[in-house]
């Protein structure tokens, strides 16, 4: 097992052009690679932008979207972590992270688990739900995998936390409103203290280049933030890829002095539910 990693939070804006942002992922994952990242966490929704038909733009994880990012990582020798969309079986889409090592090998695949019912929204009515956590390998750290909204869920990161997760990603498109980012990093630092892990998390930004007539997709404030809680990179709103470093030991060294985890009662709450 690693005791570091080099992430690189890709910050990117989204399209409604797949191809373009297929030419972002690329170009982000070029960058990753130039700055020695292991791992690149992209948001939420990277092969379209919310607002776009999603239907038509779903396809399955061998289809060519998700095959050309395989390939781009297998390419830069950089695993990733990707935002796409997959057609459901009921007419939905499944809104979907993909998980490739650098060698271009699909990982693991999550389906979004909470959907975004809420705020005069719903999710549900375009998206199917996921049945299932994830806790993979990636760049040799075992890793849990999380959208958005799932941030708002403990039970969830306590469940990979429990499972052995070391890190956990978080792709989002957080859209902005009354309170909306202090929550955003409220709930990254709370998620990353109460489970003694790191939390990395990737946002959309505005594309610019869309008309201005549709609401932005995200805040951008992509994170890295330690299992103390502390925020040790904040991209802020601008668009970019920045690389830097989780010192993955330092996961056993809290738990050590702060052990949180070991502490739960389980015999009064039950066991948390380990990762599939």
């Amino acid at each position: 097992m690693v005791a570091s990693m080099r992430i690189a939070l890709c910050q990117i804006p989204v399209s409604s052009d797949v191809s373009v942002n297929l030419s972002r992922v690329r170009a982000a994952l070029k960058e990753a690679a130039a700055g020695n990242a292991e791992l690149a966490l992209f948001p939420e929704a990277t092969m379209v932008r919310f607002g776009s038909d999603l239907r038509a733009a779903a396809e399955p994880l061998n289809g060519p979207f998700c095959t050309a990012v395989a390939e781009a990582s297998a390419a830069e020798g950089v695993a990733s972590v990707t935002g796409v969309f997959e057609p459901s079986e009921d007419g939905r889409v499944f809104n979907t992270v993909v998980a490739y090592s650098a060698s271009g090998t699909q990982i693991a695949a999550y389906r979004k688990l909470h959907l975004f019912d809420a705020l005069g929204q719903r999710e549900s009515d375009l998206v199917a739900p996921g049945r299932a956590p994830v806790l993979t390998e990636l760049a040799g750290a075992p890793v849990g995998l999380e959208i958005c909204y799932d941030i708002r869920f403990p039970e969830l990161t306590r469940a990979l936390a429990a499972g052995g997760a070391r890190l956990v990603t978080v792709s989002a498109a957080w859209q902005a409103g009354l309170f909306k980012e202090e929550h955003w990093v409220t709930l990254l630092r709370a998620r990353a203290i109460e489970n003694t892990v790191w939390i990395a998390a990737a946002g959309q930004v505005p594309d610019n280049d869309e008309t201005p007539t549709r609401a932005p997709t995200g805040i951008g404030r992509s994170l890295l933030i330690d299992p103390l809680g502390v925020v040790r990179h904040d991209m802020g709103p601008a668009a970019g890829v920045f690389v830097v470093d989780a010192d993955l030991s330092l996961v056993e060294s809290v738990r050590a002095t702060l052990p949180s985890l070991a502490n739960r009662r389980d015999d009064i709450f039950g066991p948390a539910a380990a990762g599939a």
